[in-house]
C-alpha cells in the first residue's frame, strides 16, 4: 500500500493554491491586482489610472474607497479622462470645482460588490437592463452587448467595461473606457 506523506500533501496544496492564484492574477495597467488590497492600493499601481487616482485624491476620496465597502467601481481609464472636452480634466482639479469632481467621481461607484456574473443577472432580470443607483444618487444603466457589459449614463453617453471583475479587498473594479458624466 502507497501512502502519500503529509508533507507531500501540504507541498502539493500550496503548489496547487499558487498555481490557481497566478493564473487569476488580473493585470490592469500593467501592474497586478491583488484581492488582498483595496481600492485605492490597488489603482495606485496601474500606470492606466493615473488620473482617476489623481482626481480620487484631489477630491479627497481616498478614505471612502479605502473604506469597508463594499464598492464597485467603473473606472475610467487616461485614455478615456483624455477624450473629454478639452479643459476638462484641469478644470475638474481645480479646488474650486471639488464638489462637481466629487460628483463625477461618485457617479461611478455603485454601494456593494457587483462582479460581472451579478451584473448579467441584474441585467437578464431587468429583460436586458439593470439600472445601478450610484453613490452620487443617480442611475446607470446597464446592458449586454456582443458579450461586453455596456454602462450608460444619465445623458446617454456609454462606456464598455474592458476589464471586468478586478476583485478589491472592499469591493470590485470594472475598468471602463469612457467617463460617465451625471445630469
Amino acid at each position: 500500500m502507497n501512502f502519500i506523506k503529509p508533507a507531500s500533501l501540504a507541498l502539493a496544496a500550496i503548489l496547487s493554491t499558487a498555481t490557481l492564484t497566478v493564473s487569476a492574477q488580473v493585470m490592469v495597467g500593467g501592474a497586478a491586482m491583488y484581492a488582498t488590497k483595496d481600492i485605492v492600493d490597488n489603482a495606485v499601481n496601474s500606470k492606466d489610472h493615473t488620473t482617476l487616482v489623481a482626481a480620487v485624491k484631489a477630491a479627497g476620496l481616498v478614505g471612502t474607497l479605502k473604506g469597508p465597502g463594499p464598492f464597485t467601481v467603473f473606472a475610467p481609464t487616461n485614455e478615456a479622462f483624455a477624450a473629454l472636452p478639452a479643459g476638462t480634466v484641469d478644470a475638474l482639479l481645480k479646488p474650486e470645482n471639488k464638489a462637481k469632481l466629487t460628483q463625477v467621481l461618485t457617479y461611478h461607484v455603485v454601494s456593494g460588490r457587483m462582479d460581472a456574473a451579478a451584473l448579467m443577472a441584474a441585467i437578464t432580470a431587468g429583460g436586458g437592463k439593470a439600472t445601478l443607483k450610484t453613490v452620487e444618487g443617480d442611475s446607470l444603466t446597464a446592458t449586454s452587448a456582443n458579450g461586453h457589459v455596456m454602462v450608460t449614463d444619465a445623458s446617454g453617453g456609454m462606456a464598455t467595461v474592458a476589464i471586468a471583475d478586478v476583485i478589491q479587498s472592499n469591493g470590485v473594479i470594472h475598468v471602463v473606457d469612457k467617463v460617465l458624466l451625471p445630469k
